[in-house]
């Protein structure tokens, strides 16, 4: 087979080269063509020459360029897949850095919440110009996937007003089943059997069935309870277990920020996260976790790059869908998975425009989803606050209308378990005009923002969060590293 895949966002080079070998595991793609992209020349540079490697090192013929030229990559293209972060993590500081001068404490801050929100506006305008740049210059009827968050708005935007067929991955799915699979003592993944539904990052495992054997409510709580690390890492996600009755996909860090209930008082965050790792609930922990990622892939990067000279191993094949969604598309070998799509009725108490999370069948015939699946009333609930957010930040992202970003952001739930609607009016403000250079559709917004700004009372504060923990240098990485090795 020979055909085309462009990535735009190139540069983040792990993921990058996670998806690349994992799409060379599929025996009939060697031939194909790989279109790296992406606005930094110097990230593009480091993923092409580890790229290069891996094909030199497995004597392969598959085809690696790369190009700042966008239209370029794109050009004939059969695949996109998109994992951008439009502002980098210069953006990202502010995503976290402003809201906490309001008391609004965020572990991630890319999905909803303020963080996630305006995420979603410096993204939208990007990824509208992609999907301009597909319908104009790709191969007829080419697929876009899209990994980038905040997931939901990204894919919304994409289908609906860009106009490409778009479907966007993630693999928190993956990622709680193992969960589930070990505390259930199963001897792999594959044990289990599951369906598993609702939207991005608030996805619910609403059947569960280990070697066939149905998994109840009781029996899963106390796994998780008996459990020497979830237990004590998990604690909110065991906490809404108990209250719903169902597993959600999401980390404890995660789920928490998406909820009114559990990060509204700072005395209380404490109760419900865990520090031994960012994920668990962390203060600002994922932005702390990227600056460290970045910092040591740029200082040991030559082992980065001896390391791709390393074969290609078909058995440590990651479970990141787009590798399966290409073979099924192109081989017929059918994959099952779960893919965000917008509902069209797949879910049935969830509105139809929205976008979902949920299971599906890929062969030679597209994505197919398993229509008819109903949520338990309390996910639907949650879900259904989630989705009224996304609609209105997509709508004022396309619009560029401020007010109706603000809206939107009042009726986030975190925030607004916290913030009062003017501090909401001003922290939108703050955050608008400090990322006005990747927010063109606000920038006739950001004069009258500055203005209200220098005549506002309403008071801030310099807090660092409830669970702040400073970035580690590279050497404190180095014997972290060198610890871990040891005990292992």
């Amino acid at each position: 087979m020979s055909f085309k895949i462009a990535i735009i966002g190139a540069g983040s080079v792990g993921f990058t080269k996670k998806l690349f070998t994992d799409i060379l595991c599929v025996p009939e793609f060697e031939d194909i063509e790989f279109a790296l992209t992406d606005v930094s020349e110097h990230n593009l540079a480091m993923i092409k020459a580890i790229l290069d490697r891996i094909v030199e090192a497995n004597k392969l013929p598959t085809k690696v360029t790369a190009t700042t030229n966008r239209r370029e990559a794109l050009e004939g293209a059969r695949y996109i897949i998109s994992c951008v972060r439009v502002g980098g993590l210069e953006a990202y500081a502010d995503d976290i850095r402003i809201p906490l001068k309001y008391g609004i404490d965020q572990c991630v801050g890319d999905t909803i919440c303020a963080g996630g929100i305006l995420y979603g506006q410096r993204n939208i305008p990007v990824i509208l110009d992609f999907c301009r740049d597909i319908r104009e210059v790709a191969a007829t009827g080419a697929k876009f996937l899209n990994y980038a968050n905040p997931m939901a708005m990204n894919t919304w935007a994409a289908i609906e007003y860009g106009k490409v067929d778009t479907v966007g991955l993630c693999h928190g799915v993956q990622h709680g089943a193992e969960q589930i699979a070990q505390v259930l003592g199963a001897k792999s993944p594959k044990e289990l059997d599951y369906v598993c539904s609702g939207i991005n990052h608030q996805t619910w495992f609403i059947e569960l069935k280990l070697n066939g054997r149905p998994i109840g409510k009781d029996e899963l709580i106390s796994a998780f309870e008996a459990h020497p690390v979830y237990s004590k890492q998990e604690k909110l996600r065991i906490d809404v277990l108990k209250r719903f009755g169902v597993y959600s996909t999401e980390s404890n860090g995660h789920l928490s920020e998406y909820l009114p209930w559990y990060r509204k008082r700072p005395d209380e965050i404490a109760r419900w996260i865990d520090m031994s790792d960012w994920i668990h609930g962390e203060t600002g922990g994922y932005l702390r976790y990227s600056t460290e990622t970045r910092n040591w892939f740029e200082t040991e990067y030559p082992q980065f790059l001896e390391a791709a000279s390393k074969p290609i191993d078909p058995a440590k094949r990651s479970n990141e869908h787009a590798s399966h969604i290409l073979e099924a598309l192109e081989t017929n070998r059918v994959y099952r998975g779960h893919f965000n799509v917008k509902n069209n009725g797949v879910i049935t108490n969830l509105p139809q425009d929205a976008i979902i999370e949920s299971p599906g069948f890929v062969d030679r015939f597209g994505i197919n989803m398993a229509a008819g699946i109903t949520l338990p009333e309390a996910c639907a609930a949650t879900c259904m606050a989630s989705i009224n957010v996304q609609r209105m930040s997509v709508h004022a992202a396309i619009a560029g209308d401020i007010d109706l970003l603000k809206l939107a952001v009042l009726h986030d739930p975190l925030v607004g378990a916290v913030s009062t609607p003017e501090e909401v009016w001003q922290m939108v403000d703050e955050m608008v005009v400090a990322q006005a250079q990747w927010l063109p559709q606000y920038a006739h917004a950001v004069p009258a923002a500055k203005e209200r700004l220098s005549k506002s009372k309403v008071k801030t504060r310099e807090w660092a969060g409830a669970a702040r923990r400073s970035v580690r240098s590279i050497e404190e990485l180095r014997a972290e590293k060198a610890a871990l090795k040891q005990a292992g």
